[in-house]
């Protein structure tokens, strides 16, 4: 039995299939009840054994409900937003379940691959390492992050990280996200008006040292992160918290002429207002630094950035809602 949390959702729906496609169906998916049912076209097609609510789950790994084997838990389920103002949400839904989930996995003997965030790196004036000794030095720039890196700190002071493999995941993108709301990646929000009116809109720098739309981040293909995933899944000694990116920046303005090029349109950017709530917590640059997990045998090749979004509008091009 694998046991994936957040497995309606973008991230985990793609574990799900990755599962499926190695012919794994003993599989217990974890996320809420989406009242609208756009998660539920994420699982449309994929084969598993049960679904459950995250807060009926709870109670069932709190009371022992689960008395079937579970080999491991693929924990991605999350509130991702990092706009949010509820602080106690992001403390009782991403860190204090994170605690549940990795204490029952310890009870269960199971393996746990968990989702931390790049988001904890804040604006990188410690840089972008995923060494363990640095990470207490961390300083998240919203309320999400700062919930990952309450969870990492948890992990490392109880010495946890010899057992677990957390994931620091930068900017993810392709298939599975339509349903994210503001939190969807710039390619899809954009995908529509890029083919219908020839434009993309870009936030403006608010830092003299960036043009606008030259601030950077390591945008990273979600068939990419399924893989470093199942990579730890198939290697159960390699244990730590890894950052989970190509380890190289792009600019927002790399993305524009990636689908402009990946539609057949001449490059058109209109650059925007930042909204003031993003202002102070906007992460100009952030860049993975993949040393450790290559070390430990990851090698494969990461997507670039043009044929990842060359792909990911094909995909768009035929699932006009997914």
């Amino acid at each position: 039995m694998i046991v994936v949390t957040g497995g309606a959702g973008f991230i985990g729906s793609c574990v799900v299939a990755g599962l499926n496609r190695r012919g794994f169906k003993d599989i217990i998916v974890v996320d809420r009840w989406d009242e609208h049912g756009l998660m539920q076209h994420n699982l449309a097609g994929k084969a598993y054994q049960a679904f459950y609510d995250k807060c009926d789950f709870l109670q069932l790994i709190l009371s022992d409900g689960i008395k079937e084997k579970v080999t491991a838990i693929v924990h991605m389920g999350a509130c991702s937003s990092t706009t949010g103002q509820d602080r106690a949400y992001y403390r009782r839904n991403n860190y204090e379940y994170s605690c549940h989930i990795a204490r029952w996995a310890l009870r269960k003997e199971a393996r746990l691959i968990y989702a931390s965030s790049a988001a904890t790196y804040g604006n990188g004036e410690n840089g972008y390492s995923d060494d363990p000794r640095g990470i207490p030095s961390c300083k998240p720039l919203n309320y999400y992050g700062e919930s990952k890196q309450m969870f990492d700190e948890w992990v490392i002071s109880n010495k946890l990280y010899e057992r677990f493999a957390g994931l620091k995941f930068f900017n993810v993108f392709g298939p599975n996200e339509y349903h994210k709301g503001d939190m969807k990646s710039v390619i899809v929000k954009a995908y529509d008006t890029v083919v219908a009116q020839g434009l993309m809109k870009l936030f403006k720098s608010c830092r003299p040292e960036y043009a606008d739309g030259g601030q950077m981040r390591d945008f990273i293909y979600v068939k990419d992160a399924v893989d470093i995933v199942f990579y730890l899944l198939d290697h159960p000694g390699v244990n730590g918290i890894f950052n989970a990116g190509t380890g190289h920046a792009r600019t927002w303005n790399d993305v524009a002429a990636a689908l402009f090029a990946a539609v057949e349109k001449p490059v058109n950017i209109e650059y925007i207002p930042m909204p003031e709530l993003l202002r102070d917590k906007y992460q100009y640059f952030t860049e993975a630094d993949m040393t450790r997990l290559r070390k430990t045998g990851y090698v494969k090749p990461f997507t670039s950035l043009e044929d990842a979004v060359k792909d990911y509008a094909g995909y768009l091009k035929i699932h006009s809602y997914i």
